[in-house]
């Protein structure tokens, strides 16, 4: 039998369970209209000029992926950027620096008055097209063709940009692999090894023959990532180490303190360079999943770098990853 002291709840929750219902019915009536195809959401525009939006144009590149034989020209020149001194007199050595965001560092720091020591693997017609563009911006510029995983690669890469320059006032390692897999049991050693290698042993070993010529003042910056911060199922390895970065930095941003040097991460979210076409088979989507509803351009990302690099502009900040993903 009833409680007669709760009916008067009974209609409430009653009217409650109908309202629900009718909006239940208005939401499936909107997603169940057979009418036109619903619209893709405008992707954010907010920088100095229009960026490209997806779909992409479709591309699959063989590795190691050159931005001379992209269909979709990364943007990388940033020609609204206007230097003001903020690296004047100083040099840096960039790996990865032949093609996407390593490029798009290399001219705003020219940009800003440094020369640049450009490190990269067999890219030689990307690797000119960025030494062009660092003289164009009337500072210097020598290429360093090699293999990060070699340790004796980072001695001689520090020792030519010594040698070139007089000095190691910023040292960027943006060099990286990455190749997609949905399953662990399918990541052989020699991917597994290269992978790691490339993105977590190289930093390592730049940063150690880099350190002892570097004075206060100076920085050390690496490439992370979002997926060293959220995860990817599809990229475990790479996500292994872009974490692992994350972490390097943070301990020895620590240890180099005493030093006068500063280590900080720039973590970006998926930004158009040569590394995703030579990665999935379909680019067409690549960066439409995150709330800006595009991809980074280079451009976007370097000022980033910029900033954590001047002494003038983050003289405060060592140890910090800083995200720039498109929005959470």
């Amino acid at each position: 039998m009833t409680d007669p002291h709760l009916d008067p709840f009974r209609k409430g929750a009653a009217d409650a369970a109908s309202t629900g219902r009718e909006v239940q019915d208005q939401i499936d009536a909107i997603e169940n209209d057979g009418g036109e195809e619903e619209e893709r959401p405008k992707a954010m525009q907010a920088g100095a000029r229009p960026y490209p939006v997806p779909p992409l144009p479709q591309q699959h590149l063989r590795k190691p992926g050159r931005e001379a034989d992209l269909k979709l020209e990364p943007m990388f020149d940033a020609p609204f950027y206007r230097g003001s001194g903020k690296l004047e007199g100083f040099a840096a050595l960039i790996t990865g620096g032949d093609s996407g965001i390593g490029r798009a560092v290399a001219v705003l720091f020219a940009r800003e008055g440094c020369d640049i020591a450009i490190a990269y693997l067999n890219e030689d017609q990307d690797a000119e097209a960025t030494k062009a563009a660092v003289e164009r911006e009337g500072r210097r510029a020598i290429l360093l063709p090699g293999d990060v995983a070699d340790p004796a690669f980072a001695t001689h890469a520090v020792s030519k940009t010594l040698e070139a320059f007089g000095r190691l006032d910023v040292l960027v390692h943006n060099a990286a692999f990455q190749e997609h897999s949905d399953d662990l049991t399918q990541i052989t050693d020699s991917h597994f090894d290269l992978t790691l290698k490339t993105n977590l042993y190289g930093g390592f070993y730049l940063a150690r023959a880099a350190v002892p010529h570097m004075k206060p003042g100076a920085s050390i910056l690496m490439t992370g990532s979002v997926v060293g911060l959220q995860g990817s199922g599809g990229l475990l390895d790479y996500g292994m180490t872009k974490g692992g970065l994350h972490a390097f930095a943070r301990s020895l941003s620590s240890q180099l303190i005493s030093k006068g040097i500063r280590v900080n991460v720039v973590a970006p979210g998926p930004v158009w360079t040569p590394l995703n076409p030579a990665d999935r088979p379909d680019v067409t989507e690549f960066g439409a999943g995150v709330p800006m509803g595009r991809p980074a351009q280079p451009e976007e990302i370097a000022p980033a770098f910029v900033f954590l690099a001047s002494p003038q502009m983050s003289s405060y900040i060592t140890g910090e990853i800083l995200p720039v993903i498109g929005g959470y």
